[in-house]
């Protein structure tokens, strides 16, 4: 059933934070300025990350996503009380050089050489994305990085999934669309495309409107799934 529903993809597409690039490498490359706080820090900016960009959305009030994970920080940072201007700037400059996981470059060039155009579809401001992707060298196995920008409101808004459709100009069943976070492959299974849950972070189904088609615990299982 699921080789079935995978056979005919064209567009292979990736949210960027948490399922191409690891997120927690920003902090755990300052542990030795944050010890024992490195881990709650990561965490907790994270989340807050995410929960300023659904309230911005809710109330129509969209800034950069730079804008919204300084923020972020912020708060992060305050509620930890860790007061260092040096290391606000610091992690927030590692931000732009975040590493990839490891079996990234290796999957998109796979997915290249089979002839699957590749893209990021993303939160992250063109800047950042554009920064994250030199950084890990992943550029030349990408057709294109979509940022919410375009359209001025963050995920799950249906019109940043409708990005993708528009660049590719295929149908949505032709699309697989791969995310680490539960509540953003929701949102693109109830928006149409395929969609291959990348739960790197052990988290629960989300009891919303659909599912994703596939659970796995990374990338490296993609190839298999569209039968490379």
């Amino acid at each position: 059933m699921v080789e079935s529903l995978f056979r005919d993809i064209k567009v292979c597409v990736f949210d960027a934070y948490g399922t191409l690039f690891d997120f927690n490498s920003a902090a755990e490359r300052c542990r030795d300025a944050l010890g024992d706080k490195t881990d709650e820090l990561s965490a907790l900016w994270r989340s807050k990350q995410l929960q300023y960009t659904w309230l911005r959305g809710l109330m129509g009030k969209h800034k950069p996503f730079r804008e919204v994970t300084g923020d972020a920080l912020d708060f992060a940072l305050q509620t930890l009380e860790v007061g260092d201007p040096a290391l606000r700037n610091r992690l927030m400059e590692l931000y732009d050089r975040i590493e990839a996981f490891p079996e990234v470059p290796g999957v998109l060039r796979r997915l290249k050489q089979a002839g699957i155009a590749t893209a990021i579809l993303s939160n992250g401001s063109p800047d950042m994305l554009d920064a994250a992707v030199r950084h890990t060298g992943i550029g030349g196995d990408l057709d294109a990085v979509l940022s919410v920008e375009a359209v001025g409101v963050y995920k799950p808004h249906p019109s940043v999934y409708e990005l993708a459709a528009r660049e590719f100009g295929v149908p949505l069943s032709a699309i697989s669309f791969q995310s680490s976070n539960a509540w953003d492959a929701v949102a693109a299974a109830t928006f149409g495309m395929r969609v291959v849950w990348c739960n790197r972070y052990g988290q629960q189904r989300e009891r919303l409107t659909a599912e994703p088609n596939v659970e796995v615990g990374a990338l490296s299982a993609l190839p298999e799934i569209l039968g490379l």
